[in-house]
């Protein structure tokens, strides 16, 4: 354990002697519904994961801090107060809570605010961490708080619904290989325009990636500022708002096999219908009720990561080589526009791609095989 733990350290994170890390995990509270003993198992892993990697990074560097608060309950969720104090350190968050900015940005209310926040920290803050290991179930990935902190520099390895067995599994891939090919789809979807997506299961969508920028999470989180996913292996981007049209099939949700497959009927950027697993049918009209923009298609990501096959953990599942997701809600962090408490990725399994530009159409994959340029 100890070995792998120092390879995410020193090879993904590249920590160094005198770096300030800061390690959290959110532990679960009333919020969330009642756990199957399998995932309340995999948690309680976690958070001592967790800690062991607080102790791992102290034989590193002697500024290691480590934080546990309770589980908000959705992913893209702002973390509580108590981490940011932190992460930016105390004069940091009084400065935000002087100028009236980290209400806004906790409740994810104004868009200024982000930009606001951003010139009052690097004027104020202290003692900023410099490497994040986020071991939080609910993810921080589309967070004010770690966009701050990765304009401020810092390398943010997020882990939202960790499974201590990808150590052995997803996260122990050839990071040089994984990178390059992960590389090449970013690329690919830089130059087009607009994406079609089919699948045997009846999808059949279409979104404007126009202008959009994608992002390579290719485990390399060396470099300031950089951030992504632990395990890693996918190229995402943020479709144009009020451009994807038709239908996204389901047939798994963050941690399980759904019922029925499910599909979302799409248009104009939005999910206007849910129909299928009864219990995700509950849970979006719930969300959908509360955050409107929820219904937002914020996301098209397609899996590198050839180690990765764990189909009922959101995390890896995304990762998986061949596969694409699409997510809900908030996009506000890599390129979009809509700024939302909420972000919820579906995995779809054997899709065709093909990816559009100057009216030329190119095909990525095909039922789930890569397509070589």
């Amino acid at each position: 354990m100890r070995d792998k733990i120092l390879k995410l350290l020193l090879e993904n994170l590249g920590l160094k002697g005198g770096e300030r890390l800061l390690v959290f995990t959110d532990l679960i509270s009333n919020c969330e519904p009642r756990l199957a003993p399998h995932h309340f198992a995999r948690r309680e892993k976690t958070r001592i994961l967790a800690q062991q990697v607080a102790e791992v990074a102290r034989s590193i560097t002697d500024e290691v801090v480590y934080h546990e608060y309770k589980a908000l309950g959705h992913h893209g969720v702002e973390p509580p107060e108590s981490l940011w104090g932190l992460a930016f350190g105390e004069e940091g968050l009084a400065a935000l809570k002087e100028r009236r900015l980290l209400s806004p940005l906790l409740k994810k209310e104004d868009h200024r605010a982000f930009s606001q926040a951003l010139e009052v920290l690097k004027k104020t803050a202290r003692g900023v961490a410099q490497v994040v290991v986020a071991l939080a179930n609910y993810s921080t990935t589309h967070t004010s708080f770690r966009k701050l902190l990765t304009e401020m520099g810092a390398r943010y390895a997020s882990m939202p619904l960790f499974d201590v067995e990808m150590l052995n599994t997803s996260l122990d891939v050839d990071l040089k290989k994984l990178e390059k090919v992960t590389l090449g789809i970013a690329q690919i979807l830089d130059q087009g325009e607009k994406v079609e997506i089919t699948a045997p299961n009846g999808t059949h969508f279409t979104l404007s990636i126009e202008g959009r920028k994608a992002t390579a999470d290719t485990g390399n989180l060396s470099c300031p500022g950089s951030f992504g996913n632990l395990p890693a292996g996918e190229a995402f981007i943020a479709p144009v708002e009020g451009t994807a049209q038709g239908v996204f099939v389901a047939e798994w949700g963050s941690t399980r096999e759904l019922d029925v497959p499910t599909a979302f009927h799409i248009q104009e950027g939005q999910v206007t219908k849910v129909e299928g697993d009864a219990g995700i049918m509950q849970f979006l009209e719930d969300i959908f009720q509360k955050y409107p923009q929820a219904r937002n298609i914020a996301e098209l990501g397609i899996g590198t990561n050839p180690k990765a096959s764990k189909p009922d953990n959101i995390l890896e599942a995304e990762k998986i080589a061949g596969t694409i997701h699409l997510a809900l809600g908030d996009n506000s962090t890599f390129g979009g526009r809509v700024k939302v408490p909420f972000h919820q990725d579906f995995v779809l399994f054997k899709p065709t791609v093909k990816v559009i530009a100057q009216g030329e159409g190119r095909e990525i994959l095909r039922e789930g095989r890569c397509i070589e340029p």
